[in-house]
């Protein structure tokens, strides 16, 4: 009894700021609430999900949320290699951890403002930097001899290209889409903030927790370096890179709202409308919170079966 007191206050809270909240979310998304009252109230049950599968909308949200999950793997693979070089027994080096890490404490609206400075087409160190290569290289006239054809700096954030040449108005491909935009401009941007975040601090951590009794036999048994990450690093790691790439899943399907809000307002051409930030505005710009309400549990049926996937498949070698 005296442990249930202690527990109760964070058992009340649960029920009323999660679990509250969550079951209120699900029972409206069968109805067809508007704040703006242009409708009556009214229970439309499954009305909300069939409207929001069957729309094209829907579906150019989640390609967007997943093209920017494109840059997940590079931004775990550059964690693990910093982190490898930061596990070096080497002076200075706690100095140089915190240098890399610092910027992950930085406010993110701070760096994303920063970045988008950086991607301006006009002025921006990013674009002056490509023209300045482009010239001093004399990049576009040897294309020019070669394929008859030059290229310019990209737009970035105000271009609707990308690297799969989606198209902007359907779900398929463009050939005019094909390029550098807004979606490679987000995706480097998470990248350079992911390399030096918490995964780098996972990764040490999981990384100084490797038996040094191994790499000695390694050693005398002739392995070189790559031989004793493959074999020993690797292997003793697994269960840190399992846990990184459940949650790399989650946080790339919830996220994306950040930097639609902040850089580009969802463009250009809703581009980078993301299904967080898709839910946004259905919900604080159209007022349809049942609608909203609906792809909520839409997006969470998705992560939920993503992580089930990542259980079932991702777990394998770590049971065997």
């Amino acid at each position: 009894m005296v442990a249930m007191g202690f527990l109760a206050p964070n058992f009340i809270g649960f029920l009323i700021f999660t679990t509250g909240p969550l079951l209120f979310s699900l029972m409206v998304s069968f109805s067809n609430w508007n704040l703006q009252r242009t409708i009556p109230f009214g229970w439309i049950f499954t009305e909300n999900y069939r409207e929001l599968l069957g729309e094209s909308e829907f579906w150019i949200c989640f390609i967007n949320t997943a093209y920017l999950m494109l840059g997940m793997p590079l931004a775990i693979a550059g964690s693990l290699f910093l982190a490898v070089l930061l596990s070096q027994n080497l002076r200075g080096m706690v100095v140089y951890r915190t240098i890399f890490y610092l910027p992950s404490i930085t406010s993110g609206v701070a760096l994303m403002i920063l970045w988008k400075v950086l991607y301006n087409p006009d002025f921006g160190p990013i674009n002056a930097a490509i023209d300045w290569a482009l010239h001093t290289l004399h990049i576009n006239d040897a294309l020019q001899l070669v394929s008859g054809v030059t290229v310019a700096a990209p737009k970035w954030l105000l271009s609707t290209n990308n690297l799969l040449g989606l198209d902007v108005e359907r779900v398929g491909l463009a050939a005019k889409q094909w390029g550098l935009g807004a979606r490679d401009a987000i995706i480097i941007m998470g990248i350079w903030i992911a390399i030096g975040g918490n995964n780098m601090l996972l990764y040490l951590a999981a990384l100084a927790n490797v038996p040094h009794e191994l790499y000695e036999a390694a050693h005398i048994d002739g392995a070189g370096r790559w031989a004793a990450f493959r074999h020993i690093t690797w292997p003793q790691i697994a269960p840190t890179t399992f846990f990184i790439v459940v949650m790399s899943f989650i946080g790339g399907l919830q996220g994306g709202f950040e930097q639609a809000r902040i850089m580009t307002k969802g463009g250009p051409a809703g581009t980078t409308t993301t299904l967080s930030y898709h839910i946004y505005i259905k919900a604080f710009e159209e007022m349809r919170m049942g609608y909203a309400s609906a792809i909520s549990w839409i997006l969470f049926i998705m992560i939920f079966a993503v992580t089930l996937l990542n259980w079932r498949f991702g777990n394998k070698d770590l049971n065997d």
